[in-house]
């Protein structure tokens, strides 16, 4: 069985990715009706904020 490596991130951390502030990204999450659970947001959670915002620039993979 292979253990995946689980990233948890903060919320600063996810609003750095896509270039906004902190505050932005909590008006972004509420408007999208999206509560997160505690401090850190979980690899579950970062995949629905993806999934609804896109994914950042920074973690796009480049292509040649």
């Amino acid at each position: 069985m292979s253990m995946e490596k689980v990233i948890v991130k903060t919320r600063q951390q996810i609003a750095d990715e896509y270039g906004i502030d902190r505050k932005t990204l909590y008006r972004w999450l509420k408007a999208a009706g999206i509560q997160l659970g505690g401090r850190l947001v979980t690899p579950a959670e970062q995949e629905l904020i993806y999934q609804i915002f896109g994914k950042p620039q920074s973690l796009r993979k480049k292509t040649g």
